[in-house]
């Protein structure tokens, strides 16, 4: 499995991760990598082989969320022919081809509770039995598991075995989500426009302009690493004018021509920071009756309920509110919210 995607990043919270998982690479224990979606979970776990002293052995990887349940067994373990319906031919499992090399398991929370009672097998014993076989097969297999689920509270649920849990979290890797890592965002900007532009062919990278920037530092990246380089790229390929790019769109779902019933969600305010419209009625007693001032009161209430409303994103507030780019930036600024929600 050869990546075009290289793990990059100069943060701390980011570079102690990779440290950690450049340290237990040469331990021929398992190690599970937990983060949300767009992370980059499957980069970490070639790394970990990469540094391994199964380097030059193979790695083989398995989304244990893409198969039906009633596959996953046969994916891990093989089986034989005429084990089931439609097995016309004995096939190995993701096990025996990862033999002295390393398994990978992707999205290790969704295997049912009989895979994981097989699985357990494998991994204590480094036995494998193929299905419609009674003969084990000896495997020498190095666990590498990934999840965005935080299994404790699984085992605690009774849908993840605690036993299983135990055997693979000898060292538990954590990514830090992109939001965390706010000064990587410029630096994989950078680096995923320069290799969108030269794939489509453009002899000079302008950059990006202070708009762009601004746009990509102000988001929250709930996609992580993922978005934003559908983001930049998208918006690198966009761009046919002189000089920096200097438009970022984020939501590609976003136009004026959206299907009535797919506006996105609603995000509310945390429950720590309610902000209220002020009745039209008369005005409460702790409230001054000054009209400048109810105003504005009115006006930065406004403001923060609809920069939340829009997940903080500045440039789908100014267009839910009628206004221009920096009109808004304007008006937030006079308000002192520019640095509302990171934005």
């Amino acid at each position: 499995m050869e990546r075009a995607t290289q793990v990059i990043g100069q943060s701390t919270a980011f570079l102690d991760t990779l440290e950690r998982a450049s340290r237990a690479a040469a331990l021929d224990r398992p190690v599970l990598v937990i983060g949300e979606r767009g992370t980059g979970k499957e980069l970490v776990a070639e790394r970990l082989h990469r540094l391994s002293p199964r380097w030059d052995q193979p790695l083989v990887v398995m989304n244990c969320a893409a198969l039906p349940e009633t596959l996953i067994e046969a994916e891990l373990f093989g089986h034989e022919a005429g084990a089931f319906t439609g097995a016309t031919k004995a096939r190995a499992g993701r096990f025996e081809e990862a033999d002295r090399g390393t398994l990978f398991l992707d999205e290790l929370g969704t295997l049912s509770m009989a895979a994981q009672d097989r699985l357990l097998r494998a991994v204590e014993y480094g036995e494998v039995t193929r299905i419609g076989s009674s003969r084990p097969l000896h495997v020498d297999v190095r666990i590498v598991a990934a999840t965005n689920e935080h299994l404790p509270d699984r085992v605690a649920a009774g849908t993840f075995r605690a036993d299983l849990l135990d055997r693979l979290s000898f060292e538990v890797v954590t990514l830090p989500p992109l939001r965390a890592r706010a000064g990587d965002i410029p630096v994989l900007a950078e680096f995923f426009g320069r290799r969108m532009a030269a794939e489509i062919g453009r002899e000079v990278w302008p950059g990006f302009g202070p708009a762009a920037l601004d746009a990509l530092t102000s988001h929250p990246w709930p996609g992580n690493v993922r978005e934003l380089r559908n983001a930049v790229e998208r918006a690198v390929y966009r761009w046919e004018r002189p000089g920096p790019i200097d438009a970022i769109e984020i939501d590609p779902f976003a136009s004026p021509y959206r299907p009535r019933g797919q506006a996105p969600a609603m995000v509310p305010l945390p429950a720590s920071e309610p902000v209220a419209l002020p009745e039209a009625s008369a005005p409460r007693d702790f409230e001054p009756a000054d009209f400048k001032t109810r105003v504005n009161r009115f006006e930065r209430e406004l403001l923060s309920r609809a920069l939340a409303e829009n997940r903080f994103n500045q440039r789908t507030t100014a267009e839910a509110l009628g206004l221009s780019y920096d009109q808004l930036r304007h008006a937030l600024r006079r308000h002192n919210l520019l640095g509302q929600g990171g934005g």
